[in-house]
């Protein structure tokens, strides 16, 4: 059995992705939304599967509702 692909990448490459700045990303890990991977004593990889699984539609608001 094969391990699923990760799609990892760097703490600054996320933020860049997904338009927030990277200490959101850090905030997320610490507060376990998303997991952190280390790789060596510094460089710090996050899983951008984890993040597009924190992504949630928003419900359009009917004829006359304020969203």
């Amino acid at each position: 059995m094969s391990a699923p692909n990760k799609r990892y990448s760097a703490i600054s490459e996320a933020a860049t992705i997904y338009d927030v700045h990277h200490q959101t990303i850090r905030r997320w890990i610490s507060e376990g939304r998303i997991t952190g991977y280390r790789f060596g004593p510094r460089m710090l990889r996050v899983d951008l599967d984890e993040i597009d699984a924190m992504l949630r539609p928003l419900a359009a608001a009917k004829r006359g509702e304020v969203a």
